[in-house]
């Protein structure tokens, strides 16, 4: 059941299943809006309260979602729309609360202050089924070496096809107008526990991501973003690329946190 009643704003015809509308090759006709998207895709942790999310942008954003790729097109993927405050505030203060233990177990993670999820306009949890790596190759009933190793890259084409998801929902809402914040520091068991029964969710399911949107409270910035020769690499990987131990460590202790949250200017 949709939420909305979002209708598809094209001059074409609407594509059936199985139909594809590829535009001629090297044409930059929808490659230049797609970038603009993408460059503006900002992230924010504080939203405009006051701001309600319209029904039908709720359904072009899952719209999106739904035609991403999938490892054998499963699509292992469900989203719950979040619109009641008092599950809102619940999800955040399971945040704040780890937010603290991370604090006294002095991780020393620059992380983002979560209290804004209380008051995001927009608020979509993102949900997956971990059976489904069953549709990829496995050995079943097989405890060998061999099928861990398939078993696990099965679990990486499951996590790579929701999150290509999340991001054709990020990219769509980013194409409203929206700014965004992706969380996905719900890996723990004890995240599961707390946010299965608060939506309803089964147990043989698990809690993968969550989507706010909504108005900036504050003015959002582009972060930094490595350039395009430092990453780019042809026919084999650049040593230059590599980074050792040491060059590691020394980014996460001094230069982790600034391209988390400060200027791309202030990143040396």
């Amino acid at each position: 059941m949709t939420i909305g009643n979002a209708e598809r704003e094209s001059d074409a015809e609407p594509l059936e299943e199985g139909d594809v509308d590829l535009p001629k090759i090297g044409s930059r006709a929808r490659y230049d809006p797609l970038m603009a998207v993408m460059k503006n895709r900002v992230t924010a942790r504080a939203f405009d309260p006051a701001f309600t999310v319209p029904a039908e942008h709720y359904d072009l954003i899952l719209e999106a979602a739904r035609h991403a790729p999938s490892g054998a097109n499963s699509q292992p993927w469900h989203f719950i729309v979040v619109r009641d405050p008092e599950i809102k505030r619940r999800i955040a203060d399971y945040f704040v609360d780890e937010q603290r233990a991370r604090a006294k177990m002095k991780m020393k993670f620059p992380t983002p202050d979560y209290r804004g999820l209380a008051t995001a306009p927009g608020f979509i949890v993102v949900v997956s089924d971990f059976r489904w790596v069953q549709a990829f190759p496995v050995l079943k009933d097989d405890d060998s070496d061999l099928n861990r190793m398939y078993r696990e890259n099965a679990e990486r084409i499951l996590l790579q096809s929701v999150a290509a998801a999340t991001m054709s929902a990020h990219l769509a809402a980013a194409s409203l107008g929206y700014a965004v914040w992706w969380v996905t520091a719900i890996g723990q068991e004890n995240a599961q526990t707390a946010m299965r029964p608060l939506l309803g969710i089964p147990d043989e399911l698990s809690v993968l991501d969550i989507f706010a949107f909504g108005p900036p409270a504050r003015p959002p910035y582009k972060r930094w973003k490595k350039p395009l020769e430092e990453i780019s690499n042809v026919d084999r990987f650049d040593p230059a690329h590599f980074m050792s131990d040491d060059e590691m460590e020394d980014w996460i202790r001094n230069k982790r946190h600034k391209v988390m949250f400060k200027d791309a200017g202030k990143v040396d």
